[in-house]
Order: structure tokens, then sequence, then C-alpha cells
């Protein structure tokens, strides 16, 4: 099932030269069934790269070790949530596998659509550097020389809602991934210009919870944090 879901025409649709009209607003008219599940986006934990400000996209860097420990205790959230026959779907990138592990999650398919922004030429350097050539630049409003456009970014999150929405029939989806790119996701899972993931912060190793009421799609929870164990004091830690 799996292979049919994320074979050739997955592949075909998020080729960066398929981009149709806008690319602006994603809206999907399926209707959601009676007994439909949630979607999960976990970001990844914390990076040196992310922790210095830096855009870390294709480039594979490792948790820090406060990193791995946000992924544990971000598994005793999830453990919160009891999640219905979860299936879990992953970034390629180590940072995002290795917290989908530590929080105690079973990887059942990586993909690169989950991958994060492709900053191109910025691609390690930090907003403050960009700025020096490109003042008020964001990934939101700017292009990414060498990279992707907010078109491209489009592309790939109406392709992963396609994929998604018809897994959600009496299972939850969670989608183990990066930082801009989950934001974008919510935009578009809310119907909102994919611009509009500029307004929702996600911290690393937090989660956001993406649901129904009636055949409307919610955003049900936003940037949970597994700081919030500490301050309940609950902390449970577990995971692998």
């Amino acid at each position: 099932m799996l292979n049919g879901i994320f074979g050739p025409r997955a592949r075909v649709a998020y080729d960066k030269g398929h981009i149709v009209g806008t690319g602006m607003i994603v809206v999907m008219t399926t209707h959601a069934a009676a007994d439909a599940g949630r979607v999960v986006l976990l970001r990844h934990g914390e990076t040196e790269w992310a922790l210095a400000g830096k855009h870390t996209g294709n480039t594979d860097v490792p948790l820090t070790s406060i990193g791995e420990q946000q992924a544990v205790d971000a598994g005793s959230l999830l453990r919160l949530l009891q999640l219905r026959d979860p299936l879990v779907i992953s970034s390629p990138r180590e940072r995002a596998r290795r917290t989908a592990d530590l929080a105690g999650l079973e990887i059942d398919r990586t993909w690169d659509a989950l991958s994060e922004w492709d900053y191109g030429d910025y691609e390690g350097l930090t907003s403050n550097q960009i700025h020096e050539t490109v003042p008020h630049w964001t990934v939101w409003t700017h292009p990414c020389p060498g990279g992707e456009s907010i078109g491209d970014i489009a592309v790939r999150v109406e392709l992963v809602l396609s994929v998604v929405l018809p897994l959600l029939s009496g299972r939850d989806v969670v989608l183990v991934g990066h930082g801009h790119f989950s934001r974008a996701l919510i935009a578009g899972w809310t119907e909102a210009p994919i611009t509009e993931g500029k307004r929702f912060a996600l911290s690393p190793a937090a989660y956001s919870l993406l649901g129904f009421e009636h055949s409307f799609r919610q955003l049900v929870a936003h940037n949970v944090h597994p700081s919030i164990l500490t301050a309940a004091g609950t902390r449970t830690g577990g995971g692998r």
C-alpha cells in the first residue's frame, strides 16, 4: 500500500517544474470521514545550526545532547495523545529520523517531500547575514537563489496533503520534519495562503495537532513543547 502511495506519481508531482498557477493556496474539497484521524506535525529537536540561527535545509546536522533529550520528552507528550494506529512518516534527514527514534516512534516510511525548505545559496547563513545584501528578507516574502520559492513549497504542501488525507481513515498520521516546511503545512491544512506560515512559530521538538470539526480542517493544538512536562512536574522520560 505505502509503495503505491509514495510511488512515481508522488515523485513527479514534487518536481519543481510542475507548478500550477500561483501555488499560493492549497484547497482540498475532500470531506472528512466520521472516523477521520489526526495529523501530528513533530519538529526535530535542537541542532547546533538551529541554535545559531543558521538556515538548515539539506545539510545533515545531528541533534545536540539537549535536542536528544527534547526528543525523548516529546515522546512522553505524544503518548498523552493516545495515537490511534499511527502511521509515521519522516523526513529523510538524520535530525528528523533521530528525533522519531528517541521519541519512541517507529518510522514506517521516509519521504523527501517532508524535507526542509531548500534554502539554496542561503544554506548555513543566518537571517542577519542575508540581510546584509537583501534587507528584510524572509523565506515567506523573498526567493532563495538556487533554492525553493514559495510556489515550490506550495506544490509540496499540496502533494503531502493529497497523500495524507486519504490515510486518515480510522488512524492517525505523524509527520516528523522541520520548522519552516511544517509551518507551511499548517497554512495549507487550514486553507490559508502558504505565506501565512509565518504566523505559526514551531519550536524544536514541539508538535502541532491537525484535525477536523465536522468537515472543517482545524489547527487543534500548536507548538506543544516538551518543556510543559517539566513545568507540570510530569516528565517521564522513556522513548528509545
